[in-house]
């Protein structure tokens, strides 16, 4: 005799434990609903526990990006409280290493950073002397963007995940595939659920569920190599760290008029940097070393293996910048979602059927933006409200 089990019930399900399906499923349950969370993995091991951890409000884009980057400051705050995480507030420092990125910084300065509303500064020459014992003196110039903070992802996750479950009463269904979602029914290894709203935030799987809809954004994953580290001689690093560098990487300065003239020099002097994509990045960490970064590679499939050349290159670097050799204790690959050339969409919200959405971030600012982004996505599916910076579900 064959039966048919009753589906499990929950309110809203999220399929997906990164930032992305964090934020939904905070955002959800904060309004009193019941919320169950699903991830294939036994723990998240994906683009939300690669990264540098920062939040970097001061290199998005004026407008929505920024915006977004604001609101997602005082929620990581928030959480900081709720969920005791780790979490620097120094901000970042720009180091300008030549008179072209120099340039960009100050014009971001006199211009961009008051205009559009930037807690960022340049340092007087005597403060960038003086910074952690004259260390930084040989650069050209310095930003210091007061709004960012940093976070400790590998730790931060899963201190997220313990105060949704404590809190909030978030069930997390880890080691559990769903297979497919058909409004609000979701099929998955450990059996079938019904829910008023599925919210699809799988990262850069872009063929296991939702894959007609995807294909029609151009999806490609982006490969980043990245080093953790520790200095020989240490210091107290209490700041993310940029170069100049980064100016050609967010939109914050790489539409500024002084940013085409850095390009040009960086691409005749080092074209490795760009052929390659690297911009470096370092976050110190709570033991006393760095998480170093990072290049940029392209492709549906991109190649598992670590080129050692963009490892010395990094690692140059990131020695030459913080005035220190530094010894290597750990590489990995890091990985996102992105989307073709022709788009500079940094993320889709995707009505992909009835009760059915899907989030997708196609940068690397998942950690910057994700928390306000769920926020807004939630206030659109339960109250019709778009909220601050301008989400729309159906926006790709």
């Amino acid at each position: 005799m064959t039966t048919t089990r009753t589906p499990l019930h929950t309110d809203v399900a999220i399929i997906g434990a990164g930032i992305l399906g964090l934020a939904h499923a905070y955002a959800f349950a904060k309004r009193g609903l019941r919320v169950t969370v699903f991830e294939r993995s036994g723990a998240p091991v994906g683009a939300s526990i690669r990264n540098f951890g920062m939040v970097l409000v001061t290199g998005q884009p004026p407008g929505a990006m920024h915006a977004l980057a604001q609101a997602s400051r005082e929620i990581w705050l928030g959480w900081a409280a709720g969920a005791a995480l780790h979490v620097r507030r120094s901000g970042s420092l720009m180091f300008a290493r030549s008179e072209a990125e120099a340039r960009v910084i100050e014009s971001f300065a006199a211009t961009r950073a008051e205009a559009s509303g930037y807690d960022a500064a340049l340092l007087s020459r005597a403060a960038l002397d003086d910074l952690y014992d004259g260390r930084f003196r040989k650069h050209r110039a310095a930003l210091h963007g007061r709004a960012d903070l940093q976070v400790f992802s590998r730790e931060a996750v899963p201190a997220l995940i313990d105060y949704l479950r404590r809190v909030f009463n978030v069930e997390f269904r880890f080691g559990t595939l769903v297979r497919d979602v058909d409004g609000g029914r979701v099929e998955t290894t450990a059996g079938v659920w019904r829910a008023e709203h599925v919210v699809v935030c799988a990262g850069h799987d872009y063929l296991s569920l939702l894959a007609p809809q995807l294909a029609a954004l151009e999806p490609r994953v982006c490969r980043l190599q990245m080093l953790r580290v520790r200095p020989v001689t240490p210091f107290a690093l209490d700041h993310a760290v940029l170069t100049g560098l980064s100016c050609l990487h967010y939109g914050a300065f790489s539409d500024l008029p002084e940013a085409a003239a850095l390009h040009a020099e960086v691409a005749a002097q080092e074209p490795a940097l760009l052929e390659h994509g690297i911009h470096l990045l370092a976050s110190p960490t709570p033991d006393g070393g760095l998480i170093v970064g990072d290049s940029h590679d392209y492709d549906d499939d991109p190649t598992p293996f670590n080129a050692h050349a963009i490892d010395e290159i990094l690692l140059g670097l990131a020695e030459s910048t913080l005035g220190s050799a530094l010894r290597v204790i750990e590489r990995w690959q890091g990985v996102y979602g992105a989307r073709t050339g022709t788009s500079g969409a940094p993320f889709s919200v995707l009505r992909a059927g009835p009760n059915v959405t899907g989030v997708y971030m196609h940068s690397g600012v998942g950690m910057s933006i994700g928390p306000a982004l769920g926020e807004q996505v939630v206030g659109h599916l339960l109250d019709g409200a778009g909220g601050r910076g301008g989400c729309r579900v159906g926006a790709a």
